[in-house]
Parts: structure tokens; sequence; C-alpha cells
């Protein structure tokens, strides 16, 4: 499994070498069973899968030889987990106790509710929150003190992952941070019901007290998918959430800030109308557009946190009041090269038609690889690629980084699967299934030794190395 230890510190240092200076991320909350980072368990807590062991030995929180015995599973990691846990909290030295009780206090607006949230989950047998008994579904607080009383120690615990988590990797963004690298994050735009959140502030969504709600989140047929994707997230209570000073938006965008240097707001048209789906409908296809405060919400945004980096996935069905709202707060939108060869000269995701407030994207974790949608593609379409890059003898991905660096786009990211030419079988996500996703990974020797110069050689040619580098090289 990736993690947080030295493999990460490593991928800092080719990126360096590279010449990079973005290292976007998926998002990095605690999953569920299937893997989606886009349904997390909460939206400001960290994966505790993510947290690196080798560092734990390192403290002397766990054995040396932990990985002579290791199975490398999910259950046996978080038990290796659990057991270095409450090491640490047998014996924490003083300094370490002092910044594990500061971030408690100042984590404290949502680490309590996810604490009690996840030890419930587990006396629970792993029910999602609408299936607890009644008192502890609807928060009683009295009800849920008495059914936590037993597992202090297990609290604890759980608020000690986090603090784990959050330290992890603030070391490792300072270290991007002295390599010139700034971390690019993600931020969905719905939560999961069954999270933490939803639990703990359903006044802010359109469920009941028992959790249940007649509508649901997701998106109408498009490029994907002919029957939409309906994603079962409960909607925003917006009156409730425009009442409250958009409060809890603000609180997970503080969180956010905290870990990136930049965040990318998912399915950013939400923002303007959000696709309202019958809870009853096996599909996307029977819903209807809904307005949503997305102005006033950013509005807020800057007014409270000032002039933070954003950036708006609009991708999908856009209108002009899409575009609108965008514009109207500066913020830069996306182009994907895989979605230009429609024959359409027009075509907004062509890098002939890109502009500066853009970011071009080769493809995204929802696409596949470069190599493989290009040879999967219809002749017509593989000839409009070639003819357009003018690359007849040169086989993709290449050709399509090339132009991504190439783009006026301010910025340019390239997924790790087409830096390493990877064709069928590695992709990250299938919109619209929920099996077999979320599982790539790559390896060292994938990496070709001649890999970081090519990179660099590029991001050079087409002036975006860092503006002092650019001056270092033109002096030699």
């Amino acid at each position: 499994m990736g993690d947080f230890s030295h493999n990460a510190y490593r991928f800092i240092e080719f990126l360096a070498a590279s010449g990079q200076t973005i290292w976007q991320v998926l998002p990095l909350g605690p999953t569920h069973a299937d893997g989606s980072p886009y349904q997390c368990l909460s939206t400001h807590a960290g994966n505790p899968l993510l947290i690196s062991l080798d560092w734990l030995i390192d403290k002397g929180w766990l054995e040396a030889d932990i990985w002579q015995h290791a199975e490398q599973t999910v259950t046996w990691r978080l038990a290796v987990l659990e057991r270095a846990c409450n090491t640490a909290i047998d014996g924490l030295d003083t300094q370490t106790q002092k910044s594990f009780s500061r971030f408690v206090k100042e984590q404290g607006f949502w680490l309590e509710d996810y604490a009690r949230y996840m030890v419930l989950k587990a006396q629970q047998g792993g029910k999602a929150w609408m299936d607890w008994p009644t008192s502890l579904r609807r928060n009683i607080k009295a009800d849920v003190d008495q059914a936590l009383s037993a597992s202090m120690r297990t609290l604890q615990i759980r608020k000690f992952e986090q603090y784990l988590f959050f330290t992890q990797w603030q070391q490792l963004r300072n270290y991007a941070h002295e390599h010139g690298i700034y971390l690019f994050g993600d931020l969905p735009i719905f939560v999961s019901g069954d999270s933490a959140d939803v639990w703990a502030n359903r006044e802010y969504f359109t469920v009941d007290e028992n959790g249940r709600s007649d509508v649901v989140a997701g998106v109408p047929p498009d490029a994907f998918t002919d029957e939409g994707q309906r994603w079962g997230n409960p909607l925003y209570d917006w009156s409730a959430l425009k009442a409250d000073g958009f409060s809890w938006w603000l609180d997970r965008l503080r969180t956010h800030f905290s870990l990136f240097d930049f965040v990318r707001i998912d399915h950013f048209r939400g923002l303007e109308s959000y696709w309202e789906i019958p809870a009853a409908s096996p599909t996307a296809i029977e819903g209807r557009w809904i307005k949503a405060p997305g102005a006033e919400l950013l509005k807020a945004v800057y007014d409270e946190l000032g002039e933070v980096a954003l950036v708006a996935e609009d991708l999908g069905i856009i209108t002009a009041a899409v575009d609108k709202l965008r514009e109207q707060f500066s913020l830069p939108g996306m182009k994907v090269l895989q979605f230009a060869f429609d024959g359409d000269p027009n075509n907004h995701h062509l890098p002939h038609n890109h502009s500066r407030d853009m970011v071009a994207y080769t493809g995204t974790h929802d696409n596949d690889t470069t190599a493989s949608w290009y040879n999967s593609a219809d002749e017509e379409t593989q000839c409009r690629v070639r003819s357009y890059f003018q690359c007849a003898h040169e086989e993709l991905p290449w050709p399509m980084i090339r132009s991504a660096m190439m783009s006026v786009a301010r910025t340019s990211i390239v997924p790790m699967q087409d830096v390493l030419a990877l064709g069928q079988g590695h992709r990250m996500n299938t919109p619209g299934t929920i099996e077999g996703n979320w599982t790539w990974r790559f390896n060292w020797s994938q990496v070709d030794s001649n890999l970081a110069g090519r990179l660099r050689e590029l991001t050079v040619s087409y002036g975006r190395l860092p503006e002092a580098e650019m001056m270092a090289i033109d002096d030699c």
C-alpha cells in the first residue's frame, strides 16, 4: 500500500528532478470498503491507511521487524497501527503530549464527532449510521455517551491516528516546499451520507432525523455514461447553510487549506445548479436541475479566508451560468485533451482553444490512460489525433503530454500513468461503476532512468520551469 513513508519523499525528489512544481492528489479522507476517495467517512479526517508505519518504527512505537510478518491487508495494517497508537499513548514524552493536546483542541470542531462516529460504527459492526439503534442514529447525547463509556481508550486512539496523519502529512508538505513542490488537493462537492459529517450535522443536509432523504445527488447522462451517475449523496440544505453564514463550508475549506496549497472543487457546476434525483430512482436519468447559491458561498469564502487558491472542475454539462460563476471569482477551469477530438475545430478542449486561466490535462483519474484511450478509439478519432499532433510515427501519450505542456494554460497536469506511458489495465476509476477502482499504484521499476530528464526538457522548452531555474539555465 502507498503511504507517507520513504517512497513519498522519493517521489517528491523525482518531481523536483523532473522540473515539476505541482503534485495533485486525490482526496485523502478515510474511505468506505469500495475505496472511493469521493465517498469518505469524514470531510476533515485523513485516511489512517496512509500513515507511515516506518515513521512509527523510527519513533520506537513499533518493533523494527514488523515487515517480516507483514500480510499487507487493510485489517493487518489497521491492527498494527492501533497497537502502535497504544504503545505511543502509554509513553508519550512531554513535547509530543503537548503537541497532541494542542491538535485535539484546535481540531475539536470536527475531531470529537469523528472519533465518536467511528467508535460507534465499529460497535455496530460497520453498519451505516442510518441503521443504528434509534437513539444512536439520532445522536442523542446521553445515549451516545453511555454507549461510549467503556471505549474512552478507543476514542483516544482514533484521535491519535488523526494526529499522526496530520503530523506526517505536514512533514511531507514541508519537504515538498523545500523542493519547490506545491500540493494540489481535491474537494468533493458532496459528502457521503454515511459519514461523521452528516451524522453530526444533519441540519445542513436534506435528510430526516433518521438520515433518510427523498432526493439524492448525481449527474445526468454525459460522455461517461448514458444513464448518468446516481451518486446517492445527500443534498445540501442551502437555506440552513446560508442562515449560518456557510460556517460548515468555511470550516471544511480551512482544513483543506491547512493541508494543501491549491484546492480543486470537484463538480464545481453543482455550486451553480445541482442535479436532484428521486431517491427511489435506480438511475440518474429522472432528475432535475436546482439552483444553488454558489456566488454567495464563494463570496463568503473569500471574505473569510482571503485569496485562497481554488480551481474549478468544470467538466460535464457546463452552461453560460456556470462559466459566469467561475469567471466572477477568477477561478481556473479544466481542459482535458482526451475530450478534444470529436472533429470540431472549435472544441474548447483542443490546445489551440485554451486560455491562460485554465489547467490543461492529458486525462484525469476518471479517464482511461491516454495510451489505452487512443488504442481503443475508433479509426476516425485516431486519425484526428495523429493529424493534430503531426505524430504519424510517435506513439502516444508523449505527443499529448507535449501538447499539454505547450498549451497557453497557466498550469499543465499529467497523470503518472501517462508519464509512465502505461496502457490498458492501469485506469484509476471508471465512472458509474463501484468495483475494480482506486487500486492503481506504480513501482520504481517502471520509472526509466531517463524519465526525469525527458520531463524536465519539455518543462524547460515550454517555459514551465520556475523563473529562478530558467534564469540559471540562461546564464549557462
